[in-house]
C-alpha cells in the first residue's frame, strides 16, 4: 500500500476589531476583545493583532472612521489576513462597507457565536434550533450578499435581477424559518408528552 499523505487544515487569521466609545472606555473593550479572542479560538481561528477605535459611537456607514479602515486594510494585506471579526453586531449596512474597505471577510461577534454553535450541534433538534438562529440573523443581511449584481442593475428604481435573487431568496428562508420553528415545536410537544406519560 503506497503512503498517505494528510492535511491538517490551516488555521484562519483574522485581526480583531471594536470601538471604544466613552461610556466603555478602553480597559472594559480590552476584556471584550479578550473573549472575543477566546471565541475566535473556540471556533479554530487565529487571533492575530487588534484594532481599536476610541469614538462617542460606531459608524451607522461603516462602523470605523476611514483613517482606522484604511490603516486596518494596509495591515490585512500586508500581512494576509483571511477574517476581520468585530465586537459588535454589524448592520446590513456596515458589514457590506466593511468588505468593500477592508477586503477580506467580515464577521461580527453574533455571527462568530452561531458559527460555534453550528460546529457543535450534533442531535437534530440543536441543529435545528442552530439553523434556525443563522436564517433569522441572516434574513436582514440578504441584500449584502448580492452586492456583486449591483453592477447588472438598472438606474432609479434598480429593479435588476438582484432584487427578484433576494426576493426569491428571502421567501425560501421565511419557508425554512417557518418549516423549522414548526418541526422544533412538534419536538417539544413530543418530548412534553413522553415525560408526562
Amino acid at each position: 500500500m503506497g503512503d498517505f499523505i494528510t492535511y491538517e487544515k490551516i488555521p484562519e487569521r483574522a485581526v480583531l476589531i471594536a470601538v471604544a466609545s466613552k461610556q466603555q472606555g478602553r480597559e472594559r473593550t480590552e476584556e471584550y476583545l479578550d473573549e472575543l479572542a477566546f471565541l475566535l479560538e473556540t471556533a479554530g481561528g487565529v487571533p492575530v493583532a487588534r484594532f481599536v477605535q476610541a469614538m462617542d459611537h460606531p459608524s451607522s456607514v461603516t462602523y470605523l472612521g476611514s483613517g482606522k479602515l484604511e490603516e486596518i486594510h494596509q495591515y490585512i494585506k500586508a500581512e494576509n489576513i483571511e477574517i476581520a471579526v468585530i465586537d459588535d453586531e454589524l448592520s446590513a449596512t456596515q458589514a457590506r462597507n466593511m468588505e468593500q474597505a477592508l477586503e477580506c471577510r467580515v464577521l461580527d461577534r453574533t455571527s462568530l457565536i452561531l458559527d460555534i454553535f453550528a460546529s457543535n450541534a450534533h442531535t437534530a433538534h440543536a441543529k435545528a434550533q442552530v439553523e434556525l438562529a443563522q436564517y433569522q440573523y441572516l434574513l436582514p443581511r440578504l441584500t449584502r450578499m448580492w452586492t456583486h449584481l449591483e453592477r447588472q442593475r438598472g438606474g432609479i428604481g434598480m429593479r435588476g435581477p438582484g432584487e427578484t435573487q433576494i426576493e426569491t431568496d428571502r421567501r425560501l428562508i421565511l419557508e425554512r424559518i417557518a418549516l423549522l420553528k414548526e418541526k422544533l415545536k412538534e419536538r417539544t410537544v413530543a418530548n412534553w408528552c413522553a415525560w408526562h406519560s
